[in-house]
């Protein structure tokens, strides 16, 4: 597939420079980042979550599990996983686990862990499995203008 639609035309019309790192296939975010020879620690991880208005994406480093009830704290809303359907639904240009960090793309608010603020540069997945998406740390912040900010996440190892 390479890059999604949605998101390259995203990317592409905000002026932003990037560049892509194919891989084996993988199956999870932390697996790519290993295939593809890159820290754990700036692979943006998407996690879409729903509520009583809608849906979120909840991003953290690939490295981290995200903490549900810190979350909804941070959020001030109850919170859910999103079914595979739903996640569908909503970006129907993407493989189901290789959904890009960029919100914007797909009209779905993002939710940024702190942990990702201050990354010189970030990387995630392109819509799927075989393809990751290289961006600028400031390029990444631009991408994700207007997200909200929190730390509702904890290292997984």
């Amino acid at each position: 597939m390479t890059i999604a639609n949605k998101l390259r035309d995203f990317i592409d019309g905000k002026g932003i420079p990037y560049d892509t790192v194919a891989h084996h296939r993988t199956a999870t975010s932390r697996q790519a980042a290993i295939a593809a020879h890159v820290p754990g620690s700036i692979m943006a991880k998407s996690v879409v979550v729903h509520h009583e208005l809608g849906y979120a994406l909840a991003v953290v480093p690939s490295t981290h599990r995200i903490e549900l009830s810190k979350l909804q704290d941070v959020m001030d809303k109850r919170l859910g996983l999103a079914s595979e359907d739903e996640v569908v639904s909503l970006f129907d240009d993407c493989d189901i686990g290789a959904i890009p960090p960029i919100g914007a793309a797909y009209d779905v608010p993002v939710i940024l862990d702190e942990s990702l603020r201050d990354a010189a540069d970030i990387y995630f997945e392109g819509g799927d499995h075989k393809t990751l998406v290289h961006v600028s740390g400031k390029d990444f912040r631009d991408l994700t203008t207007g997200a909200r900010q929190g730390r509702f996440s904890h290292p997984a190892f």
